[in-house]
């Protein structure tokens, strides 16, 4: 037996990997188009906004408005459908009267961050509103830039979205977040208050716990639910509003910033820059600065369905409302006769789970 013999099959077989030379002009190449495609999306913002504008005016007209945006979130994308209950559509199709979605950090000159988003819900309120008192809720998405080191001295650079909890004035007996919302708008508030280390103060560690009885009370319903009638993120809805991401300051996102275009400016030039290496990446995976805001966090899919609305249920509004009613089109040409005749049949074979009710 040669020596050979005595190694691992592992230790013996060459895996293929990139060569790093290609890695990084790879690298590189894939940062030079996310670059491109923020520029883009930054010079359409006053671009488009005459164009929202002018489909507002369309949305305002009396006959649309009344049921516009209950009529597009029935027909949304699965990104954004997933996440609402039907305790949270009904809530969203009595009371919910307009949405706006704001680029808010981009100016009239198309300069700023494009991917900081401010939204807008626009609520009846008194009997037309049996859930919450609140005429108005905003939510504002700031995006944050962080570079950390981790022990082997390698960099970290995070990029997403940030934000504050949103209380909402629940009628009694009402709260859709059973209290997790309540309980996150309490955190932020005693943390403005106090300051100091979060982890110390009782109402970190009372929605600590409620966020882990949440979690445990949603897997063990997933087995009693019907199949597709559960959130990704176990919550209502409405608990998106507590969602914070992690705490990266607007100062530490701004040198966080400079430092990542003074390397790329360098890179442009064709200079030499310090690159991280890959290797060991996940030995250093446990090196990463802990987030005390991940155990408390109550939303964690927040930034994907920021995004998803954004990108997807704003832009698209009239497309999904002209959508509800093509449905409705289908529906009525479906033979009455042929549908009696056929109902066992139907119900076994061709019956589909049907979107939730959005009333």
């Amino acid at each position: 037996m040669s020596a050979g013999d005595d190694q691992s099959l592992l230790d013996r077989v060459e895996i293929p990997s990139i060569p790093k030379d290609a890695a990084r002009k790879i690298a590189y190449l894939e940062e030079e188009f996310i670059r491109a495609e923020v520029d883009q999306l930054r010079k359409s913002v006053p671009v488009l906004k005459p164009l929202f504008q002018k489909r507002n005016e369309i949305i305002n007209i009396p006959d649309v408005q009344s049921d516009f945006w209950i009529r597009v979130f029935s027909s949304a994308p699965a990104e954004v459908d997933e996440y609402v209950l039907p305790t949270d559509a009904a809530a969203l199709g009595s009371a919910l009267k307009n949405l706006t979605v704001e680029r808010f950090e981009v100016n009239d000159k198309g300069e700023g961050e494009p991917r900081s988003l401010r939204f807008t819900f626009d609520f009846h309120t008194g009997e037309n509103n049996p859930f919450f008192e609140n005429s108005q809720l905003v939510k504002e998405f700031s995006w944050r830039k962080q570079i950390t080191k981790t022990a082997k001295g390698k960099s970290r650079t995070w990029e997403g979205l940030v934000s504050e909890p949103v209380r909402i004035n629940w009628k009694k007996d009402m709260d859709l977040t059973k209290g997790l919302l309540d309980a996150a708008c309490d955190l932020a508030d005693a943390e403005k208050k106090q300051g100091g280390d979060r982890k110390k103060l009782p109402q970190y560690e009372a929605l600590v716990k409620k966020v882990a009885e949440a979690e445990a009370e949603a897997m063990n319903a997933d087995e009693d639910d019907d199949e597709g009638m559960e959130s990704p993120a176990g919550l209502s809805f409405f608990a998106w509003f507590g969602y914070r991401g992690r705490d990266v300051s607007a100062e530490q996102s701004k040198q966080a910033t400079k430092e990542d275009d003074e390397r790329w400016a360098k890179i442009v030039k064709g200079e030499n820059v310090d690159e991280d290496e890959d290797e060991d990446d996940e030995d250093d995976d446990d090196d990463d600065e802990e987030d005390d805001l991940e155990d408390a966090e109550i939303f964690a899919d927040g930034e994907e369905l920021a995004v998803a609305i954004a990108e997807d249920l704003w832009p698209e509004a009239l497309k999904y409302y002209v959508q509800s009613f093509e449905i409705g089109d289908d529906l009525s040409e479906i033979d009455i006769d042929e549908m009696d005749e056929d109902e066992d049949e139907a119900e076994g074979e061709d019956a589909q789970p049907r979107k939730k009710a959005r009333t």
